[in-house]
């Protein structure tokens, strides 16, 4: 059996990378839609995947596709297939505690006048 065909049988998915997980590993979001069993109202649903990502090329906010794969690690069976839509938003970057410190005055921090001396 050629491998092509092979591939064909795996499921493949369409979702947004919601976080990074480390090193190769993001997590995806594939959000769907399913009628409630009673009322018949459309429900928004989600499933998180956690994803291979072998050439570290998403970040968070891309619209991905990714396929069923063997099992990589204790949870990841998903792997990325290509980038669907780059995110347009700005990177995000971790604060650090000297940004907080810096933007937010502690009794550290502030700055004290110099005494006034009393009037006797």
């Amino acid at each position: 059996m050629s491998t092509h065909a092979r591939q064909n049988r795996r499921k493949t998915l369409i979702g947004f990378v919601s976080s990074k997980m480390g090193d190769k590993s993001v997590k995806v979001t594939v959000p769907y839609k399913t009628p409630h069993p009673l009322y018949h109202k459309v429900i928004n649903r989600k499933t998180v995947l956690p994803v291979h990502a072998e050439k570290n090329e998403t970040k968070v906010g891309d619209k991905i596709e990714v396929m069923e794969t063997r099992p990589i690690s204790r949870l990841k069976r998903w792997r990325v297939i290509r980038v669907v839509e780059a995110s347009v938003g700005l990177d995000i970057v971790a604060v650090t505690e000297k940004d907080v410190a810096e933007a937010v005055p502690t009794k550290t921090t502030k700055k004290t006048s110099p005494a006034v001396p009393a009037s006797a």
